[in-house]
């Protein structure tokens, strides 16, 4: 079975500080969905094309349904709420490859 992934960029971020609430509970919903984060914030990253070098974070599931399901989780609708106004962010559930 194929894998999902959460791939999320945010290429705005106007108070990082304001992020502290939705990572806690996002990380919480993350985990209690079966989620294992593979790359996060802070690390290095070379930029192409648009050349955003913002947060970028990589967050693996068994399945795709896995992912869309941890997604429409009342855990982490909760912690969309926390999302603080002033960040951009460009979020994707996408199918992986055997």
């Amino acid at each position: 079975m194929a894998k999902g992934y959460w791939v999320s960029v945010y290429p705005a971020i106007s108070d990082p500080e304001r992020l502290t609430a939705y990572n806690e509970l996002a990380g919480a919903a993350v985990q209690a969905g079966g989620g294992r984060v593979l790359s996060l914030l802070g690390g290095r990253v070379v930029a192409h094309e648009a050349g955003i070098t913002q947060r970028v974070v990589l967050i693996e599931f068994d399945s795709f349904e896995q992912a869309v399901a941890a997604y429409e989780s009342e855990a982490y609708q909760k912690a969309l709420v926390a999302l603080p106004d002033g960040v951009e962010r460009d979020f994707r559930i996408i199918d992986g490859i055997d």
